[in-house]
């Protein structure tokens, strides 16, 4: 069982970037959706934007990583919409301080926004969709989620996956889908300081929104990147090396 674009979604870190662009995608294409992010200004302008283009979009600011606050958004959704039947986790933070300069705190933020976040959201739309028997849930990894980078950030999006694809055979059969995306680098904020071509942010949101429709285990947008995926899984020492000679002045902790 499928479902429609057309319908209710709760899209996390819709305040820019990949999230912004699929809560825009999601509303031209129909959906109600809901944008749930930690910056009210960011949101509120997203939403004026869809609405101005015709859409219904909801402004919810959010830290997913805060159990009352994900409850609050999903409780906000239903008195708006009277149901949930998309969630799109996509609330994320980069991060490239070396493991040992980073505090207990960063770390436990990073982990709470990135993994933490999206099961706290998975949970708190799941008995509703059981309920009906129909929903779906699109995870947003990075593939830094299958290609081993960052320990920090690959940590998190590895958990994404991981989750993900466990979740998706859990749920097999109750007509909930689950389908992962799994982003090369983006045109976003988040890498504003990488000097190459990289693929704008709506090409991942068409990519989402297709995976409401027809769901599949994993897609890695663009298709480009299968390729360090492949080298990455086939031939890991080769992947080892050509890292160790990309990062060769990082890797000093002074």
């Amino acid at each position: 069982m499928t479902v429609q674009v057309g319908g209710v979604a709760i899209v996390t870190g819709a305040s820019a970037g990949i999230g912004a662009a699929t809560a825009s995608e999601l509303a031209r294409r129909g959906g109600r959706v809901v944008l749930a992010a930690r910056g009210a200004e960011g949101l509120e302008a997203q939403a004026r934007s869809i609405a101005g283009d015709g859409g219904e979009a909801l402004a919810i600011p959010t830290d997913i990583s805060d159990r009352e606050q994900v409850e609050h958004v999903v409780a906000r959704t239903r008195d708006a919409f009277g149901q949930v039947d998309v969630l799109v986790n996509n609330a994320g933070i980069g991060w490239t301080k070396l493991l040992v300069n980073s505090t207990p705190d960063e770390i436990r933020q990073v982990v709470d926004i990135n993994l933490t976040g999206a099961i706290l959201m998975t949970r708190a739309v799941l008995p509703g969709m059981l309920e009906r028997g129909r929903g779906a849930i699109v995870n947003v990894s990075s593939v830094c989620g299958r290609v081993a980078v960052e320990p920090l950030y690959s940590a998190t999006k590895y958990g994404i996956r991981g989750f993900s694809l466990s979740l998706r055979r859990h749920l097999a059969g109750s007509g909930i889908s689950v389908s992962l995306v799994s982003p090369g680098n983006i045109r976003t904020a988040m890498t504003k300081d990488i000097d190459e071509p990289m693929a704008e942010p709506e090409v991942v949101a068409k990519a989402i929104a297709s995976l409401i429709e027809r769901p599949r285990r994993e897609v890695v947008v663009p298709g480009k990147h299968y390729a360090v995926v492949w080298l990455e899984q086939g031939l890991p020492s080769l992947a080892d090396f050509a890292y160790r000679w990309r990062h060769r002045e990082g890797l000093r902790a002074g």
